[in-house]
This record gives C-alpha cells, structure tokens and sequence, in this order.
C-alpha cells in the first residue's frame, strides 16, 4: 500500500517527521532511483526507497519510552552548536527514537521519545491539548503572583489556554508553584513567569497527561507500558 514517504522512513526509524521532509527536500531520497519530492507516495514492500544511497531499514517494533531529563541536554537530534543531546542518555534502547515535543535545555523531567511517527504526530497535534504539569521555583515572586500567571497571554501571536497555577511554597520573595499549561509554545513557562514579574530558577515536568514522572531518577528512563501508550492515545 501507498504512503506518503515521510511517513515511510518516520516508521522505519530512519527519521522524525520534518527531519524526513528536509532529506526529500534536499534530494537524498530515492524511489526506484528516482528523486523523491514532498508529496511522493511509495509502497515500501515494493518500491525500492534509499536515502543517500542506502537501502531504507527493514521494519522495526515500535518503542516507546519515559526518560527523565536532565538540565544541559537538548532535545534537538542535529545541534548547530555541537550540545548534547537527549538520545546520548538512552544506553542500551538499540534502535533510533527522537523526542515527542520538546523540553529547553536548562528544564528537566519527564520527556517521551519514540521510532513511531504516527504516536508522536498525534501527540503533538494542537488538536490534542494534553495536560502538562511543572513544578517551578521562581524568584521575585510577590503576593498575588500566581493569579498574574494564571491569566491568559499572548505569546507570538496566540493566546494561550487559561493555565492552571497552584501555590506550593513560599519564603520571601522565593516560592515554588505548580504550572499545568495545555499547548506546548517556545519556552511557555518561562516566558508566562516572565511575563507575571518572576524569574524561573528551576522547571521540572512532572507529568503529562496522566503519565506522570514518579521515581524515576534524573537520567533515567524506561519503556511505557502497552496501557500507558493506550492512555496517552486516547486522552
């Protein structure tokens, strides 16, 4: 059966999504030996598809997995700056995954990567508003703060869900807060924090969804269960 090619090599673990349409742009995919262009259909069982001359990997099982992130890691797989990056951490997984969203280099927790292109679409469709939920510790908080934070802004060019904001602890002009927020916008926390008059100091995600982080240590990580791929499909 036909497919579009980007999702081809998204589900052979050859690439993500818009990694897969930058290589077709660029004229390093073949079909039968023919340049591929955005839009090219193929049938992967009988069309011959080569990136840079390489023969496409045969077909992989799908994985899915649950890292805890550390500060210091990108989440970019190609960085122009040579940082590193979150896949260096995956000892042991054995196959190509890459980052479902995305989590700035200097915020930690909870981080899903994946080789299924179709889970990590429908993850990240802005149809699909899952539940994000940080813990922040901030400075320069004051009284009132948090139902600053808890209005909704403008962030290039789009207003931003209510989020929720919860007072967890506060000393002085110090005080942790848990954020939930439902898109996912460049640096949203902190440019919401920002925006509110208070600095982030430290962001943790905890949860998404109803995955949440648990124990599991910075660094770390696990495969997700069959169930928790299911929950997070259908929330």
């Amino acid at each position: 059966m036909k497919e579009r090619l980007q999702k081809i090599l998204s589900a052979r673990g050859a690439a993500s999504r818009r990694k897969a349409e930058e290589l077709i742009r660029a004229g390093r995919v073949t079909v039968n030996g023919i340049p591929a262009v955005l839009g090219t259909a193929a049938d992967p069982e009988t069309d011959a598809i080569k990136i840079d001359g390489k023969p496409l990997p045969g077909p992989q099982k799908n994985v899915y997995i649950l890292l805890h992130k550390p500060r210091g890691y990108v989440t970019t797989l190609s960085d122009e700056k040579g940082r590193k990056n979150v896949t260096q951490l995956l000892t042991g997984c054995g196959c190509r995954v890459y980052p479902v969203g995305r989590l700035d280099m200097d915020s930690e927790g909870l981080l899903l990567l994946t080789n299924d292109g179709d889970f990590a679409q429908k993850l990240t469709h802005p149809s699909k508003e899952v539940d994000k939920v940080y813990q922040v510790r901030v400075t320069g908080y004051t009284p009132g703060a948090q139902e600053r934070l808890a209005r909704p802004i403008t962030l290039d060019g789009y207003t931003i869900a209510k989020p929720g904001v919860r007072l967890l602890r506060v000393q002085e002009d110090r005080a942790m807060l848990e954020v939930t927020i439902h898109e996912g916008r460049n640096r949203q926390v902190r440019r919401m924090c920002a925006a509110a008059g208070m600095e982030v100091k430290r962001l943790l995600r905890v949860r998404e969804g109803k995955l949440c982080l648990g124990s599991l240590k910075c660094g770390q990580w696990r495969y997700l269960t069959e169930e928790e791929v299911r929950t997070l499909l259908t929330e």
